[in-house]
């Protein structure tokens, strides 16, 4: 077994100048005392309680939206003329939607067929202009429901969808200038009032 040298002299000087001037890696700092506050214990509180559930009187549905009713999307074509911007006089468009003009032609399309009824409202229609007429009146009648055996519903009244249609069409198109609904006197929602343009 070997015995430890012990340091001479000189060594020990040098040993003693190189641990004087080495530093610790992390220093550790004592805290004073005042910088550390007493915390109280925490308070021990009893258990919660869990909620007690009480059940509220209520309705079913009581908070639903309210339902929609019908499924046409389409205005009628009472509402659809009645948007049409008036391009006649308006106190003549007035006294006339209120039936207080009298059409100075008619035309019965009541029980024609869409064949039949197109001819003969192109006829009329030109012949009161070329006559110097301006209000004149077609009747085509409400229209009864038909059978409805399919998936697609069906329009009440053919011809009283189809008039205003042709109406803008030519040669039509280039002699009226109005199409409205006529006033119950004169037929109500089954006839049409036309104000012709002057010739």
């Amino acid at each position: 077994m070997k015995r430890r040298r012990k340091l001479s002299s000189e060594e020990r000087e040098l040993w003693d100048k190189v641990a004087a001037s080495a530093r610790a890696m992390h220093p550790k700092h004592p805290k004073p005392a005042e910088t550390e506050p007493v915390l109280p214990p925490d308070p021990v509180l009893p258990p919660e309680k869990p909620p007690r559930f009480e059940a509220k009187a209520f309705r079913l549905g009581q908070t639903a939206a309210p339902p929609r009713h019908g499924h046409d999307l389409a205005p009628s074509i009472g509402e659809h003329l009645a948007r049409q911007p008036v391009v006649m006089d308006r106190k003549a468009h007035r006294a006339m939607t209120r039936g207080k003009l009298e059409p100075e032609a008619r035309l019965d399309l009541h029980g024609m067929t869409l064949s039949e009824a197109h001819p003969e409202l192109i006829h009329f229609v030109l012949s009161a202009a070329d006559r110097g007429c301006r209000l004149i009146l077609v009747i085509t009648g409400k229209g009864k429901r038909g059978l409805d055996d399919g998936p697609i519903p069906q329009r009440m009244g053919v011809l009283r969808h189809q008039v205003p249609h042709w109406l803008r069409l030519p040669p039509l198109g280039a002699v009226v200038m109005q199409v409205s609904e006529a006033h119950l006197k004169h037929g109500g929602s089954g006839a049409y009032y036309i104000y012709l343009r002057r010739r």
